[in-house]
């Protein structure tokens, strides 16, 4: 019987020289619809009053959930290397304006 009847098959994935450049992003804003979630990946410059959407990722429930598992998987292992990620206690969070009118009850 052969040893790898259990394994999955290997997938090639490729990227591009402009993607593998990466994008740098110091805010995420998450949304969400019954269907899919929303991360926009945003860089705020200092003494800038306006920022862009850099990237949009959009993923369904199941794998925004593997996302997460994913991610705090390698913040552990990222801390068992190189030691604790220091957050602030009180960390200044940038003004959201959608220019959305103001929600009503």
């Amino acid at each position: 019987m052969p040893e790898n009847i259990n394994q999955q098959p290997a997938i090639n994935i490729e990227i591009s020289e402009e993607t593998a450049e990466g994008v740098y992003s110091n805010l995420a804003i998450i949304s969400h619809s019954n269907s899919e979630f929303v991360v926009d990946f945003i860089r705020l410059m200092p003494n800038v009053p306006k920022a862009k959407v850099k990237a949009r990722i959009i993923l369904t429930p199941q794998h925004a959930k593997r996302l997460l598992y994913a991610l705090k998987d390698n913040v552990h292992k990222f801390e068992m290397q190189f030691g604790k990620i220091e957050e602030p206690e009180h960390p200044q969070l940038p003004p959201m304006n959608f220019n959305t009118p103001p929600a009503q009850a």
